[in-house]
């Protein structure tokens, strides 16, 4: 065992080794190495080399000379945190100590180059993932998205040469939504509706007002405006990882949703509503559960959703495919697209049109239908 603070050890010949560093690569030390027949004898070689001052001199500036980007990347996500909503925060952060840190953390940032995270990101799609299967195109754009505000921020805050990552090119996976076709919503709202507990009326809710899993788990039946038959949503219930705690690894957040647009009012339908008034529960409770202090979790009722579809005999599918379904019936409907939009709290129509507006078979023969009167004879 070397002595605490030196990088002298015995080796099992016999000898004593000394190592001290040597140069620096690429900001990655080099060793050279000095040896002797006993302790003292090796100390004193390595104080004779580490006294000359031109090298302590070029370890020093090659040291100094750029930030590592673990550094850099600690330094952005502090000056962000004050912004960042608690669960962006945690979400920043995970990237960075699974995906980042792994693969750059000891790398000088100004030698990171675009064909490094053009590589990178590659990887995560083909290898990427705890089952090593690759991950979903939208997760590594989040990963690239992070990156390249970090790379933003040394170049303008720390003033270091990095490269211009802002165009790497992406394969984008059109992924297939999952929607309930009508004879599967119908069954399914009718096994709900023989059974009208309060997780069975939510997931109603869910289906016909296309809200997300976290603001049903987070809505109180004082969200609920019976004068004007409307639900106001502006909490989102989230369980997110505590860090800072090696007890309780993880925590429950009720927050404002991410971005303002998720803060809106949803019209309720007239059949829905007459249900929600047979159920009436005290205003200060959970919409789920009608206590004061119990909720429901989304991943519960996750599993919830997913026995009951089961018992229906209803094909696989997770929660997110009840607002799939929402937005595809009011498009089915002639909903006009900004109304939808909203009611969906989207940022902006163009979301709602590239992920729900598609012309079905029957309505593009219409349109093209349409040059029929140019080839009438007169």
């Amino acid at each position: 065992m070397p002595r605490r603070g030196e990088n002298i050890y015995k080796r099992k010949d016999g000898r004593w080794e000394g190592r001290y560093i040597k140069e620096y690569v690429n900001h990655k030390a080099k060793y050279g190495y000095v040896y002797a027949k006993t302790y003292k004898e090796v100390k004193e070689k390595l104080s004779i080399i580490l006294d000359t001052s031109s090298i302590k001199e070029e370890i020093i500036t090659r040291k100094q000379s750029s930030m590592s980007f673990q550094m850099v990347a600690t330094a952005w996500l502090e000056i962000l945190k004050p912004s960042l909503k608690e669960s962006s925060a945690v979400k920043y952060s995970n990237i960075l100590t699974t995906y980042l840190f792994p693969r750059f953390e000891n790398e000088a940032v100004e030698n990171i180059t675009k064909e490094d995270i053009f590589e990178f990101s590659t990887h995560l799609l083909v290898y990427g993932g705890k089952k090593g299967t690759g991950l979903s195109s939208k997760t590594v754009m989040s990963i690239l998205t992070i990156l390249k505000s970090i790379f933003q921020y040394a170049k303008e805050y720390e003033n270091l040469e990095v490269a211009d990552i802002s165009r790497i090119p992406m394969k984008q996976n059109s992924k297939t939504m999952r929607i309930l076709s009508i004879s599967e919503q119908q069954k399914l709202s009718n096994y709900l509706c023989s059974d009208l507990t309060l997780i069975h009326l939510g997931i109603l809710v869910c289906l016909y007002t296309g809200i997300r899993i976290g603001e049903i788990c987070a809505l109180k039946w004082e969200d609920i405006c019976l004068e004007e038959q409307y639900i106001y949503v502006h909490r989102t219930l989230q369980r997110l990882q505590n860090k800072e705690s090696e007890v309780q690894k993880t925590s429950i957040l009720i927050s404002e949703p991410k971005s303002e647009c998720s803060i809106r009012k949803i019209p309720i339908p007239n059949e829905l509503f007459q249900l929600i008034l047979s159920v009436k529960q005290p205003s200060n409770t959970y919409f789920l559960t009608g206590h004061t202090q119990a909720f429901v979790e989304p991943r519960t009722l996750q599993n919830r959703f997913k026995t009951i579809i089961k018992q229906c005999n209803i094909k696989d599918a997770n929660f997110h495919c009840l607002r799939h379904t929402f937005a595809t019936r009011c498009v089915e409907l002639g909903f006009d697209v900004k109304s939808l939009s909203e009611i969906l709290g989207h940022a902006n129509v163009n979301i709602t049109m590239n992920r729900y507006v598609h012309p079905s078979m029957e309505q593009k023969q219409k349109n093209m239908n349409l040059f029929s009167d140019l080839f009438s004879v007169k």
